[in-house]
């Protein structure tokens, strides 16, 4: 709009430059001589202006906001008109949008998307709270103040869920590239749909790019509808798997199948972050905050930021317990009830210490010879928030298309272990222990050591080397679980066996 900087409105906010433009309305950086700070001002275009139901939106945007008091939603300071200038003042953020920063930076950091992802889930909490649905929700309507902080803004196209709304039937609302499948086809649309909108900001904070192309907004918008998600991380092999699975289902095309609330995909999104940290040993950016934020209530959330002054000693007296409470328990489990034998030998069992690098994935022929290779030192790396597991399935037999899929140890040297020990997520699986000198092409030249077991939360699975001594054990998966981590039977394509910990002892 011409001549509006240098000119003052409401004869309050004088105007500095123009920061920001839209198909409604334009908007300024501004000077409050009132209480001398910087704002945002957002004014109607006059063409708009002019239409009833437009300008009942704009109007009904600074209600909206107005009625949501929250640290990560850009505060409305004041609404009006002036000279037949619809205006909405909004408290200056100084920084970038989250659009600009990946435009910047290509793809985030993993631990910072997921922390802007939790700040964006806890705006729209506070949104629906009020019953209102954001319906644009897209990385240029999030600003990054200074600190670092996720904001979000312009709810232009934010509707009660208790209003019919001014949206004709049939009209798409949104940004195409994130769009939920039920608001492309112009269904009924509610806070899953936002839900599914911070789903693909997730997406290409991770992998850098939006996950759908077209030649046309429509061709965008039919694929949110048709296509399955690109799988996350085929583009980023380090995104963990628990973060993956947040993002899978926040995008399912169904929401039936989506989270259900804000609140459920945000505790989610929380405890993937803890394992982010723990895995990397740091959290970048603003992902310290975020999980700083959660506190003792938050016992997810690593040591050494909950409580960093303790988490030195904390640390060393978690591992000496751990390696005590390993030792006792694999002692109790291999001498048995009274008057039992040992299978082979006897004594304490003791863990084989393992190199940071000792576990790798084993996908013979006819598998394509990778099973989350990018993961597998979470199995060994002490800490049971962090896990390796296997890609998903149409079945709980591996779709017919192999007989099994593995995780290697390598003791570092021959060894006549005796026990592993293992801990998952996903109890039920089946498996057996193999045993080789090198590691053979094919599951044909191990020798096996172990027999088919059924797997629970925590179990031991005996080894019966016949006192050879072998250099790599294979714990060779050959049924994978029949339900999730919640007990709910998974849809096809999900079936998935975890492991958290993994021990051998000899």
């Amino acid at each position: 709009m011409a001549g509006v900087i240098g000119t003052h409105i409401h004869g309050r906010f004088r105007v500095e430059e123009r920061i920001g433009a839209g198909g409604m309305s334009t908007v300024y950086r501004a000077f409050d001589e009132t209480l001398e700070r910087w704002v945002a001002i957002k004014v109607l275009h006059s063409e708009i202006a002019s239409q009833p139901d437009q300008l009942e939106r704009f109007r009904r945007e600074a209600r909206v906001v107005a009625r949501l008091s929250h640290p990560n939603v850009v505060a409305v300071i004041d609404a009006g008109e002036d000279e037949g200038r619809p205006y909405i003042v909004f408290r200056y953020i100084e920084g970038e949008t989250l659009k600009d920063r990946i435009r910047r930076l290509g793809r985030l950091p993993v631990g910072e998307a997921a922390a802007y992802a939790i700040e964006i889930g806890r705006a729209l909490a506070a949104a629906h709270a009020e019953r209102l649905v954001h319906r644009d929700v897209k990385p240029q309507n999030v600003l990054i103040d200074l600190s670092g902080s996720a904001l979000v803004t312009d709810f232009g196209i934010a509707r009660s869920m208790e209003l019919d709304g001014l949206t004709m039937p049939g009209r798409v609302l949104g940004t195409t590239d994130y769009v939920s499948p039920e608001q492309a086809l112009g269904e009924a649309v509610t806070p899953q749909s936002d839900l599914y909108s911070l789903g693909v900001c997730l997406f290409e904070m991770l992998s850098g790019e939006v996950p759908f192309r077209a030649d046309t907004h429509v061709g965008v918008a039919m694929k949110h509808v048709k296509e399955p998600m690109p799988d996350v991380r085929g583009r980023r092999p380090e995104v963990s798997a628990s973060l993956a699975a947040v993002l899978e289902r926040a995008t399912t095309k169904e929401t039936r199948n989506r989270y259900s609330t804000a609140e459920e995909m945000v505790a989610d999104l929380e405890q993937s972050l803890a394992i982010e940290a723990a895995r990397s040993g740091e959290a970048p950016g603003e992902a310290t905050n975020v999980l700083k934020g959660l506190g003792q209530t938050a016992d997810f959330v690593p040591l050494r930021l909950r409580n960093p002054t303790r988490y030195v000693v904390a640390g060393l007296l978690a591992a000496v317990l751990a390696t005590v409470l390993v030792i006792a328990l694999a002692g109790n489990t291999e001498r048995g009830s009274p008057g039992g034998a040992a299978p082979q030998g006897s004594g304490e069992l003791r863990p084989v210490r393992l190199a940071s690098t000792a576990a790798s994935d084993y996908d013979p022929p006819p598998g394509d010879g990778r099973e989350s290779p990018t993961d597998v030192r979470n199995a060994i790396d002490g800490e049971q928030t962090t896990l390796w597991d296997t890609e998903g399935y149409e079945s709980t037999t591996f779709s017919g298309l192999k007989p099994g899929v593995g995780l290697i140890v390598d003791a570092g040297s021959a060894v006549a272990a005796r026990r592993l020990a293992i801990a998952t997520s996903t109890p039920g699986w089946e498996a057996e222990v193999f045993a080789s000198a090198r590691v053979p092409e094919g599951i044909g030249g191990w020798s096996r050591v172990g027999a088919r077991t059924r797997v629970g939360r925590r179990a031991n699975l005996p080894i019966d080397t016949r006192q050879r001594r072998f250099r790599f054990y294979l714990v060779w998966i050959v049924e994978l679980p029949a339900t999730s981590r919640a007990g709910v039977t998974e849809p096809p394509g999900r079936y998935r066996a975890a492991i958290n910990e993994l021990t051998l002892l000899r």
